[in-house]
């Protein structure tokens, strides 16, 4: 949704935004939560059937962000890291963008910066809060709260991960910063430290929340209600909390 809006593409391609809570159904289409659209193409009640318009005999699980092609109604990419990629330069010539958020000359340098920050930082949440074990949820810990100490220390004296503009590390990243305080501190048990306590990260992340289309695009709503509702097995009361007060709005 960043990349859609900082390269031009609103006009381009349509979204439908789905209900955060994901229950028996995975995810669905409803209209009851503010900021919802239900399936604006076919006004189908479930995400699945979606994904069996494309293969009647589909077994994948159903994941969001979901890249459709409305003219041979198929999936083009479920992966949001890969739709990144198709987005900066696939719809260049109509879109008119000059933008690019994967520049040949850093691309080594952001190829490396996505391997530091993805799996101990954007799964590595999801590997703390989903342990099954002691031994397990430690070592996810640890390997998250190291990498985001990395990432701190690299980001002393810089605005932005790679070089002196935004790119898709950036917004790869910005997006887990953006839920951390919200929900993985508590609901996933990465209590060590919040972004807001960390020097460089929170100056990091405040600069960025000026951006417009990382601002407009961020529903702190809709993903606390997710992670807090959804999850019944981690938070069997299904409340969701109200805090905390974001240092972004300070």
């Amino acid at each position: 949704m960043i990349a859609r809006e900082l390269l031009g593409l609103k006009d381009i391609i349509s979204t439908s935004v789905v209900h955060p809570d994901m229950l028996e159904n995975s995810w669905e289409f409803r209209r009851d939560f503010s900021g919802t659209t239900g399936d604006t193409l076919y006004d189908k009640k479930f995400l699945y059937e979606i994904y069996q318009l494309d293969n009647p005999k589909a077994t994948t699980k159903v994941t969001v962000p979901v890249l459709w092609d409305k003219k041979t109604q198929s999936i083009v990419n479920n992966e949001s890291s890969e739709i990144i990629r198709i987005f900066n330069s696939a719809f260049n010539s109509l879109s008119g963008s000059k933008l690019d958020l994967y520049p040949e000359p850093m691309r080594k340098k952001i190829d490396e910066i996505n391997e530091l920050t993805y799996e101990p930082i954007n799964n590595g949440v999801y590997k703390t809060g989903f342990a099954k074990n002691q031994d397990s949820y430690e070592k996810a810990f640890s390997e998250l709260f190291a990498a985001l100490d990395k990432v701190d220390t690299h980001l002393e004296s810089k605005n932005f991960l790679v070089g002196e503009t935004l790119t898709e590390a950036d917004i790869r990243l910005v997006t887990t910063l953006l839920r951390f305080d919200h929900v993985y501190y508590v609901h996933f048990k990465c209590n060590l430290k919040k972004i807001s306590e960390y020097s460089n990260l929170s100056r990091y992340l405040q600069e960025l929340w000026k951006i417009s289309a990382i601002r407009e695009t961020t529903f702190i709503d809709h993903f606390k209600r997710h992670y807090y509702y959804s999850h019944d097995f981690i938070n069997p009361s299904r409340i969701v909390p109200l805090g905390p007060s974001s240092f972004l709005t300070k």
